[in-house]
């Protein structure tokens, strides 16, 4: 017997339009079965879709078209490792002009609220070093809403 967890997401009819985006946003991503809804339930109608099957960065996911009840929080957050500016500002971007929006420290609310920590590997570098590297870098970095990689590699440095 293998054991299997898979993170369902709860969305309001739009679980779908989620898959879609995530799928081409991130690599070794894609949307897979959606399962439509046997009877009417009351986040919709027969036939509907009930279920979305979609992997994230290689990661399985189920958003379930749960009607408006229950909404995502900062309590739960996605954390994407980026190696440098480009990929930061590509995930960053896709998340925050796709309807999201900018928080504080390289986080971002994407459409359907699910929070993003999008945060190049420099950044967990720095702090994992500890002593004045890391200090350094967290204080560059908690100004910031998009992390920018060169200031975090300046002062890692010191300069």
């Amino acid at each position: 017997m293998t054991n299997e967890m898979i993170t369902v997401l709860w969305f309001d009819g739009t679980a779908e339009e989620a898959a879609d985006f995530y799928a081409a946003t991130f690599p070794d991503s894609r949307k897979g079965r959606v399962m439509g809804a046997p009877t009417d339930f009351p986040g919709g109608k027969a036939g509907d879709a009930l279920t979305v099957d979609f992997t994230v960065l290689g990661r399985p996911f189920q958003g379930l078209n749960g009607g408006p009840d229950f909404k995502p929080n900062e309590s739960v957050s996605f954390m994407v490792v980026t190696e440098d500016q480009a990929e930061t500002d590509r995930y960053w971007n896709a998340i925050v002009e796709g309807g999201g929006q900018e928080s504080a420290c390289g986080w971002c609310k994407d459409k359907w609220g699910f929070n993003w920590q999008i945060t190049p590997r420099t950044l967990l570098e720095a702090l994992e070093a500890g002593g004045d590297e890391a200090a350094r870098a967290f204080q560059a970095m908690m100004p910031m809403r998009k992390i920018d990689v060169a200031t975090i590699d300046a002062a890692r440095k010191g300069s």
